[in-house]
């Protein structure tokens, strides 16, 4: 393979590398508010409630 086709695999492996440290890095640095959690568990325990009930209707 040509220098080049080295060159090109180097930086695209590169590339993958760092998204992934950079993703991996902002992971936790997003912050929910309270209230926000607490109407996204809210909306959770409606929403499994309602296929539980269908599971039961079945």
């Amino acid at each position: 393979m040509p220098a080049i086709g080295w060159i090109f695999i180097v930086v695209a492996l590169a590339l993958i590398v760092g998204s992934l440290m950079i993703l991996r890095d902002n992971a936790h640095s997003m912050k929910i508010s309270d209230e926000k959690m607490k109407k996204i568990q809210a909306r959770k325990a409606e929403i499994e409630a309602e296929e539980s009930a269908e599971d039961r209707e079945w």
